[in-house]
């Protein structure tokens, strides 16, 4: 029984060690290219009222709270929910908006887990139309990084950022 408890103590030492040698910072990031210019994608970005029509998480709880403040759209613009426990509760606020290139989002979870991230778009014209890039970014506290040994975050969210950028796609190009 000694020698079982031993091994235990010592996988899950092991466990938390390397749990704990994992980076402190954690950054998602997904690309794609669409057949719009920046100029007819940007609007729907920094508009949080438009984000219904594109964003991945909208359908996920069709009778979740939504609350906007703040300025209409772009810098300073604010959009909180509270829905189920899919999706949670939280708050965005635009931090930057450089018009048909960049926007800049303060994202903060508050359910199921409490998180402060941010969130970036970059929108980069090309001879197809325009890269748009959607990153999200912070810190990984210790219980992250546990987790992180089980869940695949950026596998997680990364496929939702896909799925939201085609959608943008279909938007944009239909």
């Amino acid at each position: 029984m000694l020698i079982v408890v031993a091994v235990l103590v010592i996988a899950l030492v092991i466990v938390l060690a390397i749990a704990a040698g994992r980076p402190d910072r954690f950054r998602i990031e997904r690309t794609a290219t669409i057949g719009a210019p920046p100029e007819s994608i940007f609007p729907l970005i920094e508009d949080f009222h438009r984000w219904r029509t594109w964003s991945p998480y909208e359908e996920r709880d069709p009778a979740m709270q939504r609350d906007y403040s703040g300025a209409p759209h772009g810098r300073g613009a604010i959009y909180a929910w509270d829905g189920n426990k899919q999706i949670g509760s939280g708050r965005m606020e635009i931090i930057e908006a450089t018009p048909a290139s960049r926007v800049a989002i303060k994202l903060d979870f508050f359910r199921p887990f409490k998180a402060n991230n941010v969130a970036e778009f970059v929108l980069e014209p090309t001879t197809a139309g325009t890269r748009v890039t959607w990153t999200m970014s912070g810190a990984s506290p210790f219980m992250s990084k546990l987790m992180g040994l089980v869940f695949n975050f950026d596998r997680m969210v990364g496929k939702d950022f896909e799925v939201g950028l085609e959608k943008l796609r279909a938007v944009t190009e239909g």
